[in-house]
């Protein structure tokens, strides 16, 4: 941690303005945008100090949404996913209007429900360069695309790969009835026809699809 300043001293937490809220260190926060059209800008508290007049500034490291990386949103992208980015700033604490929880890729795909403030981070990205660690992700299906934990996705039963509805010629609809699915490339002429009910939706993080996991 650096050195205070002569005049300021370091804080343990702050009360976000007009609540009862306290913000500390290693906390992720909602901070307001200059632009009020704009969503709220996600980061992590480095750091909290006031000065003689008790002014209190917060040490931030900004996270990025994809539409704001070099490389934009892509399809991948789920729709609370952000970057822990190399960009560090220091800003008014007013500027805090809440808390929220970035929750790691993993734990994410487990949450029962999600709420307005749970976000999930799976990347470092270097906002200078725009580019990411890791550089390269397990991919799915024949699109070969990286999990996207908002999508739906069916499971072969033959190879254990993960596969999009609308990859295979299915609406969500059919997907969700199915009880068994086999892939085109594990499937016979004579298998085409899928059997109804209901089955595993959506690959945990956990799940072992070593025999068709590639690397992008």
């Amino acid at each position: 941690m650096a050195k205070t300043k002569p005049g300021k001293k370091d804080l343990d937490s702050y009360n976000i303005k007009g609540t009862n809220k306290a913000v500390r260190v290693g906390d992720c926060v909602l901070m307001r945008p200059s632009d009020t059209d704009k969503p709220p800008y996600v980061a992590r508290v480095e750091k909290l100090e006031a000065d003689h007049r008790n002014n209190v500034k917060v040490r931030v490291r900004w996270y990025y949404r994809p539409e704001e990386s070099i490389g934009g949103r892509r399809q991948f992208h789920g729709a609370k996913e952000l970057f822990l980015s190399d960009h560090f700033d220091v800003q008014s604490a007013h500027t805090i209007e809440g808390k929220c929880t970035v929750h790691s890729f993993k734990n994410y795909t487990k949450l029962e429900n999600v709420g307005a403030e749970d976000y999930f981070c799976r990347f470092e990205y270097k906002a200078a360069t725009g580019g990411f660690t890791p550089d390269r992700v397990a991919v799915y299906c024949k699109c070969e695309m990286p999990y996207n934990p908002d999508d739906l996705m069916v499971q072969c039963e033959g190879c254990k790969d993960w596969f999009h509805p609308s990859c295979m010629g299915m609406s969500i609809e059919d997907a969700k009835k199915l009880e068994h699915f086999l892939c085109s490339d594990c499937s016979s002429d004579d298998d085409a026809k899928r059997s109804l009910n209901a089955f595993p939706m959506s690959p945990s993080v956990e799940t072992k699809v070593e025999p068709k996991r590639r690397k992008r």
